[in-house]
């Protein structure tokens, strides 16, 4: 069954352009497109969408409409998944919107937006719970923060640092436990465990998967990955 999906992109040629690109893709049903956060809002009670596409900024303030946009649909329509486009890499925005759950969260730059595979890629991520940040992205991230003390990761067992790999990569338990043939248990207690090594255990869910992730790309993936 095809995606249900709601586009939010002020600019005329942009919206027009992923619009087609994406009415020709079978694994998505376009529902609708809109200029602006309120006719945006408004759409999502009337289309019930899946997933929402939509630019950071547009009408009527041009800030941060995409970011407000997901903090409603956690209220509204909490099952329903965000990809937010960005002309920038910008770190505050990509925290901001991961700052309350990365479950279902997409950050891409709009560079990415008419390659269709990545595009695809991020809609379906999102879809069925998992998350997705642009590479660039990251590296903004990992920049805007000190590096880690080494031996905080040194301290992973192997196994643990597959898991983390999953996590960076917007893989959910049990995305995880089926890439690495584990019980969604299993999972729990390995990621319960790195976010105590991590020094993690004390901060909401949502920021010690985060943390952890920014701890994991800080350090160079060629040391930490054993996959």
């Amino acid at each position: 069954m095809p995606i249900r999906l709601l586009i939010g992109e002020d600019h005329y040629l942009v919206r027009e352009g992923v619009r087609r690109l994406l009415e020709s893709a079978s694994e998505v049903d376009v529902v609708g497109a809109c200029t602006d956060l309120p006719s945006l809002e408004s759409a999502v009670l009337e289309h019930q969408p899946d997933v929402v596409l939509t630019d950071i900024r547009m009408p009527p303030t041009d800030t941060d409409e995409g970011i407000r946009l997901s903090e409603w649909l956690r209220q509204v329509r909490p099952a329903a998944g965000v990809v937010v486009l960005s002309q920038y890499a910008e770190a505050a925005y990509a925290l901001a919107l991961f700052e309350r759950g990365s479950g279902g969260r997409a950050y891409l730059l709009k560079e990415r937006v008419f390659d269709l595979a990545q595009l695809l890629h991020a809609i379906q991520e999102v879809a069925r719970g998992g998350s997705v940040i642009d590479p660039k992205v990251v590296e903004e991230l990992v920049a805007a923060r000190s590096r880690v003390p080494e031996p905080l990761l040194d301290s992973l067992t192997p196994r643990e640092r597959q898991v983390l790999a999953e996590v960076a990569e917007g893989h959910n338990n049990a995305a995880i436990a089926g890439e690495l043939f584990l019980t969604e248990r299993a999972v729990e207690k390995h990621i319960n465990s790195i976010f105590s090594k991590l020094n993690l255990s004390e901060a909401q869910d949502v920021h010690r998967r985060v943390k952890a992730v920014l701890l994991f790309l800080a350090k160079d993936s060629t040391e930490l990955e054993e996959r």
